[in-house]
């Protein structure tokens, strides 16, 4: 099968927006893998116990406010902002903005964190209302939130550091700075447990030490380009107030998804025992494609599309953008079927062993195949709102922000009843789905988002790949039962073989039907 289209006119920028993708991308896999790791070694000491919901509340507030301030809003905001000083300005100007955000962005959150650390009972109860009849369990979370809050601050300045060096294509770093989360939580679950009357209680050690340890990895790399921040706070700032004014909108526009699981762990706080962790754990494996790809090409164009935003080159912006979007589809589209097919046999590669059950592993599971339904659409959402944050359009994402909440709260309270924690997770997808559809067509309207030559061709390589892969996977998975039965050994070497398999069938059809590298370098 051969292209009967002309190609996209390349992209100058596209082949090092595809290099820099697979650098982050590289560096992100490892850093899932690690968490994943991280979470076996969770799931095999505290399982889906009441412990294990204290924890995952303490972790989820502070790594909630993180995703929605700093990876959130912050970043939307700043990066366009810092790309434009660096493409019109001077170093030392650039230099002075850094600083003035740092010190403001800084002073922000010791205050913040002040507050959180004093009021934790109120934002557990806040965050997890089912908890208030249960003394012992609140108690808990709010000791361990008292210890992971502080992250908050610590990850938020990690965050503005790697948005600076992001802005100046030094993708790694920020890439490989999460390892380090994912290592420290596993060394304090494994040494400093025994040292704690709760041995939960490490966990939320472990967070704090994280902060610290990725703040300080950071710092030695914007030494080098001459970007290291002297915090000096100063709201008049120029940089400063239009960061600001694009920060405080953001706040629900770039992290409707967010909300939107922080909505599902409320509701589960009044389910039964374990349904937190079991959504937590689905979670965790519906994010593996989505960290892994989906966050990384989102990274690496939102400074490429500021960049051609401020040299007024609208048809570079709308090849990048669809570069993202086909990029998405290729990785978004076979993950989500694996997570759907293979959803019981992962849970159970990775989670059944000690006091994990086999019913544990059934309910995950079932979160995660409804949680799979979204994945290439989170996936979606992570390239198209860009689009928007490059061009310093606010307002738009805002409107859509807020009627996707709405709905996917509809949809929760709707759910929930016959289907359980599944059905917060189903609602999850669902309003996703909506999300990045109306961001899609935000985009569409305006003329910013335009379709590149060979859709068409390039759609029929995925649907025939995708159903190869999913005929391959289906062929060879073995029943539920087997996978309860086997040690870890059979269990890692069965879905080594299914995952080879299936990408190797995925890939092959690829190549089969006349895909090459040259059509990923297009934008």
């Amino acid at each position: 099968m051969t292209d009967s289209t002309p190609p996209a006119a390349p992209d100058p920028k596209a082949p090092t927006l595809l290099r820099s993708g697979m650098v982050v991308s590289i560096m992100t896999m490892l850093s899932r893998v690690l968490g994943m790791v991280r979470d076996v070694v969770v799931a095999a000491y505290f399982g889906s116990q009441s412990e294990a919901d204290a924890f995952f509340i303490a972790f989820k507030i502070p790594n909630f406010l993180r995703r929605l301030f700093a990876e959130g809003a912050f970043a939307q905001a700043f990066v366009p902002v810092l790309s434009e000083y660096r493409a019109k300005r001077t170093l030392a100007e650039v230099k002075q903005l850094v600083d003035r955000v740092t010190g403001t962005l800084g002073l922000t959150l010791v205050a913040i964190t002040a507050v959180g650390v004093a009021g934790a009972p109120v934002l557990i109860t806040l965050f997890a209302p089912g908890f208030h009849g249960e003394t012992e369990k609140l108690a808990l979370a709010t000791d361990m939130l008292r210890i992971t809050f502080p992250y908050l601050l610590l990850i938020s300045l990690t965050a503005l550091c790697g948005s600076i060096l992001n802005s100046y294509g030094r993708f790694a770093v920020p890439a490989f700075t999460p390892v380090l989360l994912n290592l420290s939580m596993i060394g304090a679950t494994v040494l400093m447990t025994p040292y704690f009357d709760q041995p939960i209680m490490a966990l939320a050690w472990g967070v704090f030490i994280a902060g610290v340890l990725q703040l300080l990895f950071q710092l030695p790399f914007l030494a080098q380009i001459k970007l290291l921040p002297v915090p000096r706070p100063d709201r008049k700032h120029e940089g400063v107030k239009r960061i600001m004014t694009l920060m405080l909108p953001a706040l629900f526009g770039v992290s409707v998804s967010q909300i939107n699981l922080l909505l599902d762990t409320v509701l589960a706080s009044f389910l039964e025992t374990g349904s937190i962790s079991w959504l937590y754990y689905a979670d965790r494996l519906s994010e593996l494609p989505l960290g892994a790809f989906g966050i990384a090409i989102g990274t690496v164009i939102l400074p490429a599309l500021s960049r051609q935003h401020a040299g007024e080159d609208p048809k570079a912006f709308a090849a990048t953008l669809d570069w993202a979007v086909r990029m998405v589809m290729l990785v978004g589209v076979p993950a989500a079927l694996a997570l759907l097919l293979l959803a019981e046999p992962l849970i159970a590669t990775l989670f059944h062993y000690g006091a994990m059950t086999e019913r544990d592993v059934v309910q995950a599971a079932a979160a995660l195949q409804a949680y799979s339904v979204g994945v290439m659409i989170f996936m979606l959402i992570k390239v198209l709102a860009p689009g928007y944050f490059a061009r310093q359009d606010i307002k738009t994402p805002v409107k859509i922000a807020i009627i996707c909440m709405v709905v996917n709260m509809v949809l929760n309270l709707i759910f929930i009843w016959p289907l359980a924690h599944v059905g917060l997770a189903l609602a999850t997808s669902i309003a996703a789905m909506l999300n990045a559809g109306l961001l899609w067509w935000g985009l569409k309207k305006m003329g910013v988002y335009q379709a590149q030559p060979g859709w068409p061709l390039f759609a029929l390589r995925l649907v025939a790949a995708c159903a190869a892969m999913s005929a391959v996977v289906i062929w060879m998975v073995p029943e539920t039962e087997q996978w309860f039965a086997w040690g870890w050994q059979n269990k890692v070497w069965e879905m080594t073989l299914l995952v080879v398999a299936g990408i190797g069938m995925f890939v092959a059809t690829l190549l089969g039907t006349g895909m090459r590298m040259r059509h990923l370098r297009h934008g």
